[in-house]
């Protein structure tokens, strides 16, 4: 009886390793087919977003609302119509990336094109804001095309901020960065600790800041005060009026903002 109860253990413990590994290689053919019905379904996705953006080219460049709708579009499926496209290597034949000819040059075109005036602003007003203007600013100047080579170009912030991240390559030397309630693009590798950027948020909201204006809001000793203002008038992130009756400090950048 014992020999007999043995030998069906080990019949029923073959079965079920037999089972088991056929119930693994049925997995890993549902997982191949499944893989292979996605990557179809992608290609067809991918084949039609290419028509769309060769068909549409005019209205992406042209029409703000359209070209964010189109971007949203393309996030949506995890397309970044700027991968790849400014990286050593990453381009095929004919000097394009992957998305590009996916896509179409027109809409990677456009973008460039954007982030040369965006750098064009930034320089350009570097001595007037050391180096940290108003992200609506920028825009503003690109729509008037003042200074600017090609005249104006309707664009907005969003766009903006994707032409800003095709230069990431070049070292993110341009970047964008929150103060209070509104974005500024920072052209200096410089970056603002947190009291210099205290400082700025305070000027944003009261307009300019004194020394006494800075111990009284926020507790802080006059040295500090001081020292943090000094580095931001070094740096020209502030300037200064001396004609009041106690200096007051404003920023260029805010004072565009305002205007």
């Amino acid at each position: 009886m014992a020999s007999s109860r043995r030998g069906v253990g080990l019949n029923a413990f073959s079965n079920a390793a037999i089972s088991s590994d056929q119930y693994a290689r049925h997995g890993a053919a549902l997982r191949s087919t499944h893989a292979d019905a996605l990557a179809n379904q992608l290609s067809v996705f991918q084949a039609a977003l290419h028509n769309f953006s060769l068909t549409h080219a005019k209205d992406i460049r042209s029409n703000p609302t359209f070209r964010a709708e189109f971007a949203r579009m393309c996030n949506a499926i995890g397309v970044d119509p700027l991968a790849g496209s400014n990286v050593k290597g990453a381009a095929g034949a004919g000097g394009k990336s992957v998305w590009a000819k996916m896509l179409g040059s027109s809409v990677n075109d456009f973008y460039f094109e954007l982030a040369v005036r965006v750098v064009e602003v930034c320089r350009e007003t570097r001595s007037e804001n050391g180096g940290m203007i108003a992200l609506s600013e920028v825009r503003k100047r690109i729509e008037k095309g003042r200074g600017l080579v090609g005249g104006g170009m309707e664009v907005t912030d969003d766009d903006i901020e994707r032409a800003l991240e095709s230069l990431e390559p070049l070292g993110g030397m341009f970047k964008t960065t929150t103060l209070g309630s509104n974005k500024f693009i920072r052209s200096v590798p410089k970056e603002l600790n947190p009291d210099q950027s205290t400082v700025l948020e305070v000027i944003q909201i009261l307009g300019h800041v004194t020394v006494s204006m800075l111990q009284d809001n926020l507790g802080w000793e006059g040295a500090r005060a001081i020292a943090v203002i000094d580095d931001l008038v070094a740096d020209s992130l502030v300037w200064v009026d001396s004609q009041a009756e106690e200096t007051e400090y404003w920023s260029p950048a805010s004072m565009h903002e305002g205007g």
